[in-house]
């Protein structure tokens, strides 16, 4: 077969690389016990355990699921019920799996008001959704000031990474909370992809801002499926059999994917992988961006953690989707076919980021680099 240098990593789940050799003997030897039980097991205990020591500010209980979608469609389940309300308000740029009252987008521009993304979402489950757009404060008073005692919960990415990378400003998250808070609201941080991957503690921690709830999936998974949502005890409490909200799953907290994560998250703390991680990636899109510019290549690379996003240059960080460059998904195109053909893969949409794991030793990341430079200057005629 062809030897591609990989930064898709499965959309993020592979913190670790391809069929790490800890997290694969761990999975060999839970292939050797029951696949499924249908109950607790101390399997799923132990990495719920786990979660709780290492997030206590944040996650006080957790619920495990087989996918992101799942955990997001759960815990806006908890947030109605908790409140008593229907709507739910969402940012212009996150993604939050295929969920049925997520799949919307603005629609008439009255105070937040959607319209359905898909085909096959009925207009009055579109309807419960209110959007705004990202680092518009502005907006946001707005559709508060018109819409504040309906919303059951604001769900958004702490760190946007489905439409390209769109770092928010703390304050801009703080107020989301704020506003919530003074109008019984609840947040919810969907940290599906930022969980685990830009810290141990995601963007909760490095942000110093606490949710009422967050979704998790990819990484607490170690390549298998899983989904996760947790949050404050008074919150979780209202899940079955504890409280009235019904949630439940066949394969919820399998054995598999419940060892293969724990493997996973226990190694990454153990050899302060994060720091790493993060450094090896700072490290990587500094050059890659000093390449870039020696060179007179019209790319630029934004960077978080361990995630990274091509895109044209910008003097100013980019935060919203109206401020993505129109011509991105084209010249991207033309990067990727030219970067497959160097040895490199990426994820095939201009849209996606790109994710760096332990497996790209520094000496791989310099390949990469070369690589990757030389597909730029082939796609934009500089060779």
């Amino acid at each position: 077969g062809e030897r591609l240098i990989d930064f898709c990593q499965s959309f993020g789940p592979n913190i670790l690389g391809h069929r790490d050799p800890e997290v694969q003997s761990a999975v060999e030897g839970r292939l050797n016990d029951a696949w499924s039980f249908g109950a607790c097991e101390p399997y799923s205990l132990e990495l719920a355990e786990w979660i709780t020591k290492n997030l206590s500010g944040v996650v006080e209980k957790v619920r495990f699921v087989s996918s992101g979608p799942e955990a997001v469609m759960s815990a806006l389940r908890v947030a109605r019920a908790a409140t008593g309300r229907a709507k739910t308000l969402k940012f212009d740029g996150c993604y939050h799996g295929h969920v049925d009252s997520m799949l919307v987008k603005a629609g008439s521009g009255l105070a937040g008001e959607t319209a359905s993304d898909s085909a096959g979402v009925p207009k009055a489950l579109s309807d419960l959704t209110l959007i705004c757009p990202l680092d518009d404060e502005k907006k946001l008073a707005e559709i508060f000031s018109a819409h504040g005692k309906e919303i059951s919960a604001v769900i958004i990415e702490p760190l946007p990474a489905n439409f390209g990378l769109l770092p928010q400003r703390r304050e801009f998250l703080q107020k989301i909370v704020d506003l919530a808070k003074a109008n019984g609201s609840l947040v919810i941080f969907d940290e599906v992809i930022s969980g685990f991957r830009v810290s141990i503690g995601g963007m909760a921690e490095q942000l110093g801002i606490r949710p009422d709830l967050v979704t998790y999936g990819k990484v607490i998974g170690g390549s298998f499926p899983v989904g996760a949502y947790g949050g404050k005890a008074t919150l979780m409490d209202q899940v079955a059999p504890m409280g009235p909200v019904y949630q439940a799953g066949t394969l919820s907290a399998n054995p598999i994917s419940v060892t293969a994560g724990l493997a996973t998250l226990k190694k990454m703390q153990r050899v302060d992988g994060w720091r790493d991680l993060n450094q090896r990636t700072e490290k990587f899109c500094k050059s890659l961006n000093e390449a870039f510019q020696k060179s007179d290549l019209p790319l630029q690379i934004s960077f978080h953690g361990s995630l990274f996003w091509i895109h044209p240059p910008s003097e100013q960080p980019i935060r919203s989707l109206s401020q993505i460059p129109q011509n991105q998904a084209q010249g991207f195109k033309n990067l990727f076919h030219a970067c497959v053909k160097q040895g490199v893969y990426l994820a095939p949409s201009g849209y996606e980021v790109g994710f760096v794991s332990l497996a790209h030793t520094p000496e791989i990341l310099e390949e990469s680099r070369e690589k990757i430079c030389k597909a730029a200057k082939e796609a934009y005629g500089r060779s």
